[in-house]
């Protein structure tokens, strides 16, 4: 259930209200009036880009030998 908040509340303790919606999640509903006028809600975690190390990994492939000199040794 979404908590309920008069403006007037909101105002007086805003920045401990954001931080209790970002760690519990759970959206706020700010009143004027006994009229709902805003809701708050946690921002969504920004996509990260897969790292690249390991991104070709199992598309290589051995031919031959790669123990031995590639050329003569004279």
């Amino acid at each position: 259930m979404e908590e309920m908040i008069p403006i007037s509340k909101f105002k007086a303790t805003c920045l401990s209200l954001l931080d209790q919606v970002k760690k519990t999640g759970r959206p706020i509903i700010v009143t004027q009036k006994g009229e709902p006028i805003a809701r708050v809600v946690s921002f969504p975690a920004p996509h990260k880009k897969p790292s690249w190390l390991g991104s070709f990994k199992s598309t290589g492939q051995i031919n031959g030998d790669i123990i031995s000199p590639v050329v003569e040794e004279k």
